[in-house]
């Protein structure tokens, strides 16, 4: 199964402050620990809102607008996107990734459905 595993922004992040050495360092060692379990399928961090734009459409209008936005703590500022067993599993490398940061952030989990591959068309949680 597969995961997302996104953690909050912040209002230091979103003023386009950078993570410290040591926040570098923690997630690296992260990262290394998820590859070297083989569940890392891709992780990064993400730039401020106000390198972006948000799209919404509403009975047939699409509205545009460009970033940034007010509630920092309702933005991604970063993903880890996993291969995991069970979301017992997931949730445990969530609680590792909340523990890279210091245990300063909120992470959110998500399981990712739609096909793998071949023979897997099923969509559904699995």
């Amino acid at each position: 199964m597969r995961f997302l595993i996104m953690s909050k922004s912040n209002d230091y992040f979103e003023a386009g402050g950078l993570p410290s050495p040591a926040l570098m360092q923690r997630m690296g060692e992260f990262m290394r620990e998820c590859a070297a379990a083989g569940v890392l399928l891709q992780a990064d961090g993400l730039l401020p809102s106000s390198y972006g734009a948000r799209i919404v459409a509403h009975d047939g209008r699409i509205s545009i607008t460009d970033g940034p936005f007010a509630e920092a703590k309702e933005i991604v500022g970063g993903f880890a996107f996993i291969e995991a067993r069970s979301l017992a599993e997931a949730r445990e490398w969530g609680r590792r990734f909340a523990i890279a940061h210091d245990g300063e952030c909120d992470v959110e989990i998500r399981q990712v459905t739609g096909p793998r591959g071949p023979g897997d068309a099923t969509g559904g949680p699995n």
